[in-house]
């Protein structure tokens, strides 16, 4: 089982890059953030063409999360529990039948947290309490459970090009990375970490010739319950889509369940 995870920053604006990375790189899973649409206006039909069941959990504007799946959803749950006064859409997890058994995916997309001294620094950090709980009781199902998405954290200095540009970001303060590591602590495996340890980013901003000057991040991740990292058969990242005519600053990353 092939399973993606690409924030497309802006799912009208990427379609065409959407349409031909599927047709490309044949996720049987795709999980998409920042698709900055509502449910009813996203672009569900030319997706569908390629025979993939899609569910969103959409806003106006910004945010937003998808899961685009070969395979038909048994359950769909929209939303991070914990906080009923949140309506920031950044959340969705799908449950799928397979010949091996259930498995669990979600599409997340962290808050980003900036700036520093604001409110939300605070938010990303309630987020992440909030994830990490959700985490925890879903794995007493004892099933393998991919959470993947935009995490908006650099969990070490040797993901980033240049480590020191990033102290006073939100992405690399100690609090966010240490919300990062009680998920590996929980028992989660960052699923590219597992495979490589070779220097390897999931972002390039599109100021400053980053991308030219490969000033990368890595801070899209597929965190692996046990059962899932069990069957973790590889791990890689797409970097070459960053090249593309209209591309998002980010690139999908995908691994293979066995």
């Amino acid at each position: 089982m092939k399973i993606a995870t690409w924030n497309i920053n802006g799912v009208k604006a990427r379609i065409d890059n959407l349409l031909v990375w599927l047709k490309d790189s044949q996720p049987d899973i795709a999980c998409l953030q920042e698709i900055k649409s509502v449910d009813e206006l996203f672009p569900r039909a030319d997706i569908e063409a390629l025979g993939y069941h899609v569910e969103t959990h959409g806003q106006k504007g910004f945010n937003g999360v998808a899961i685009l799946s070969k395979l038909r959803f048994d359950e769909v749950n929209r939303g991070l529990p914990g906080d009923d006064d949140d309506q920031q859409a950044r959340f969705i997890e799908g449950v799928f039948s397979t010949d091996t058994g259930v498995v669990r995916v979600v599409s997340l997309y962290l808050p980003n947290g900036n700036p520093l001294g604001s409110e939300k620094f605070p938010y990303k950090l309630g987020w992440m309490e909030r994830l990490e709980k959700w985490a925890r009781e879903r794995l007493d199902l004892e099933e393998p459970l991919v959470l993947a998405g935009d995490y908006n954290v650099i969990p070490q200095p040797e993901d980033a090009k240049n480590p020191d540009a990033w102290v006073d970001d939100a992405l690399f303060q100690p609090e966010s990375r240490g919300a990062f590591r009680r998920l590996c602590h929980l028992g989660y495996t960052d699923a590219v970490r597992a495979v490589s340890d070779d220097v390897l980013y999931t972002f390039w901003d599109y100021q400053a010739g980053a991308w030219q000057k490969n000033n990368g991040i890595r801070i899209d991740h597929l965190m692996l319950s046990p059962e899932a990292a069990d069957r973790l058969a590889g791990a890689s990242v797409e970097k070459h889509l960053r090249a593309w005519e209209k591309p998002s600053d980010h690139v999908p990353v995908v691994i293979e369940l066995a």
